[in-house]
């Protein structure tokens, strides 16, 4: 290791960082706008510089230059404080005064850094120069005059993102950064290029004007638009989510989020439910919680079990679920499922996790891709296997499913099972490369498994990693990605049918017959609501959805800001999500809905409070009790033994930007799916 002094003081550093990473390892704040830890060096803003010896008799840009043994650097002297202030002096020449109407206005790189070292007049009298904005789609606002050409934003669109549609034209004042052909960025990650930009320059278009920084309330969380967990920052001002922004957490999603987990929150907005409904004659009318109550005593109050189902939706949180679980527990019924899409999983905890974990990401030298597009079903996971094949070499990945524009090559084997079962048994060039690797990984979406045959493409999925030597000690490449934020946390609790119970396509099955009386859903709105019949509906959730639609009772609950909650990720990672705002009107949180509907039904569940509730998580699964860890699931045979069909796998997602209540509700996604529609119909 390098032995350097800073600032006077000795110090070991390791070998290849530069001198900027060395100085934050001693504590030292080095000013930057261009260097971002997670993106190439560019060096162009030269805020960095520092004084080097040995070394030319000038300031050196920290950023880009590499540590070396017996190096002395100077942090303070003179000379670098002159050079910062000429520095600052050069970037604020054509900045315009747009401090007091700036988005960005008290969350600017820019502004902190010209109070610690800019000029107290400008020394420029020429006429500033003017760029013309940009039209970057919904999501991004420009205000190119404020741009001071970091680069960051072409440089995350390309490495980052893998859309190569910004760049810089013109050279010195004629300089812009635009993009090279005008139309909507083509990337499910665009939010991400306003927290990079250490200026006004890109800001977010949905809520420009909206708010400052000083007048909202900060509150950690997870986000649960799709199964990634990411790690997330909600502000609200008063009872409103004002904006979603991302929170640091490199084993999840780095400091990334998508576009919908960003810009999806005005669906919260719309189409609630504050308050119970009956239906009478037909329609629904507004109720109170005891009438509500005593409409669903009176229809399932004497009912067998046998004949009462529940069916839980996408976004619910563990303790809903537990509770949920334990009052069809007390009701006699074991027809309960978590898996509306029909997905072919129930075996031993390994079989419907990511065992790997996201972050394996980055040691898999293979990886196999069956029946999922990452790039729709989860955009920052998605960035994360762009991460590897960038870095990785020559890191082989296939995928079996169909044709799609992933952002990195890919090899595509085939379109269904039989590819599959051409690896299983050796047949396949692309087996070679799976055999020949230290950490293959295998990834299965949903587009596999939610089918009729998803029991035996699994089995064929676990064969594979069986014959390829993935599961092993110090490592388990067999990985499911699902879709549901509730899907492993349900999985955990054992939210599937039990002895004789029915899984979703019985229920439905068992509602068209009228073997099914009385079916309960629990947010869950992704199933064909028609095939109910004439069964007694009691839909608990917190949007106007195709669930509610058909509901005979309803029960508001809470949206996942507006409640503590547990969550467990694809990878199941256990975490937890904490209130930002209160449900409007009379909705509740949704195991407290449960606990006072057992009470009524006098089949009283055995907890009061959210500790008591998450005691009996833990007490169900143990899982529950290691929060924020990652671990592989216990492995064993799962699977259903036989052979699957011939039909190629049909992805689960057609618009990224609506697959739940909450996004269908915002009018942001719908203008994203309107600029989607128009960028593909120009293609």
């Amino acid at each position: 290791m390098p032995k350097i002094k800073i600032d006077g003081v000795e110090m070991e550093v390791p070998a290849g960082i530069t001198i900027l990473q060395a100085c934050e390892l001693a504590g030292l704040e080095v000013p930057r706008f261009c260097y971002h830890e997670r993106l190439s060096i560019a060096g162009n803003c030269r805020m960095c510089l520092v004084e080097v010896k040995p070394g030319p008799p000038k300031p050196q840009a920290s950023c880009a230059l590499p540590v070396a043994d017996k190096q002395e650097i100077f942090t303070t002297t003179p000379m670098v404080t002159k050079a910062r202030k000429g520095v600052m002096e050069f970037l604020l020449i054509n900045h315009p005064l747009d401090c007091p109407i700036c988005d960005q206005g008290g969350e600017c790189d820019l502004q902190d850094q010209a109070m610690g070292y800019g000029f107290d007049r400008s020394r420029f009298h020429e006429n500033k120069r003017a760029v013309p904005d940009k039209e970057l789609g919904p999501l991004v606002k420009t205000s190119m005059n404020r741009c001071i050409h970091c680069t960051r934003c072409i440089r995350f669109a390309t490495e980052v993102a893998g859309v190569e549609e910004l760049g810089a034209t013109g050279r010195g004042e004629s300089m812009e950064v635009t993009t090279y052909v005008e139309h909507a960025l083509s990337t499910e990650l665009s939010g991400n290029l306003v927290d990079l930009c250490p200026v006004g320059a890109l800001t977010s278009k949905p809520y420009a004007y909206e708010a400052r920084p000083w007048e909202l309330t900060k509150t950690e969380s997870i986000d649960v638009l799709d199964a990634l967990g990411s790690n997330i920052r909600i502000d609200t001002r008063g009872a409103q989510v004002m904006r979603v922004l991302p929170r640091m957490n490199d084993d999840v999603n780095e400091e990334w989020i998508s576009d919908k987990t960003r810009h999806a929150i005005d669906g919260l907005r719309y189409q609630r439910l504050d308050r119970p409904y009956v239906r009478k004659g037909g329609k629904l009318v507004e109720a109170t919680w005891e009438q509500a109550f005593a409409a669903i005593v009176n229809k399932i109050g004497k009912l067998e079990g046998s004949k009462i189902a529940a069916i839980v939706g996408d976004q619910c949180d563990a303790e809903s679920m537990v509770a949920l679980k334990d009052l069809m527990a007390r009701l006699g019924s074991p027809n309960i499922d978590c898996r509306q899409d029909g997905a072919k999983l129930d075996g031993p905890r390994g079989s419907y996790i990511f065992n790997a974990g996201i972050r394996g990401i980055e040691q898999a030298d293979a990886i196999l891709l069956i029946g999922t597009n990452p790039r729709r079903e989860a955009p920052v996971l998605n960035a994360r296997i762009r991460k590897r094949y960038l870095h990785g070499g020559h890191t082989a990945i296939g995928s079996i499913g169909p044709v799609a524009d992933l952002t990195y090559p890919v090899e595509h084997l085939g379109g269904g099972p039989a590819t599959l079962a051409e690896l299983v048994e050796g047949k396949h060039g692309f087996f070679e490369k799976l055999r020949g690797a230290k950490h293959p990984l295998i990834i299965v979406g949903m587009g596999a498994l939610a089918r009729e045959d998803g029991g035996a493409v699994l089995a064929l999925a676990r064969d594979l990693a069986d014959k390829l030597g993935a599961i092993r000690g110090d490592w388990n490449g067999f990985a499911v990605l699902h879709t549901a934020a509730a899907r492993v946390g349900g999985l955990d609790l054992g939210l599937v049918p039990g002895a004789d119970g029915r899984d979703v396509e019985g229920i439905l099955a068992g509602c068209e017959k009228g073997e099914i009386a009385a079916v309960y859903l629990l947010a869950a709105d992704e199933i064909d609501t028609k095939r109910l019949g004439k069964a007694f509906v009691i839909y608990q959730g917190h949007h106007g959805d195709t669930g509610a639609h058909r509901a005979d009772v309803i029960l508001p609950g809470a949206a996942y800001t507006e409640k503590p909650g547990t969550y467990v990720n694809t990878e199941g990672r256990v975490q937890l999500a904490f209130r930002a705002a209160y449900p409007p009107g009379e909705a509740r949180e949704d195991w407290a809905v449960l606990r006072a509907l057992s009470e009524r039904l006098g089949k009283t569940l055995p907890y009061d409070t959210l500790d008591q509730v998450r005691t009996r998580l833990v007490a169900v699964n143990h899982t529950f009790a290691a929060l924020d860890q990652q671990a592989a699931g216990s492995w064993g045979s799962f699977g259903t033994p036989g052979d699957a069909s011939g039909q190629p796998f049909v992805l689960p997602i057609k618009n990224f930007y609506m697959t739940c209540p909450i996004s269908r509700s915002s009018r942001t996604m719908a203008e994203c799916t309107a600029s989607h529609a128009q960028l593909m119909a120009a293609e």
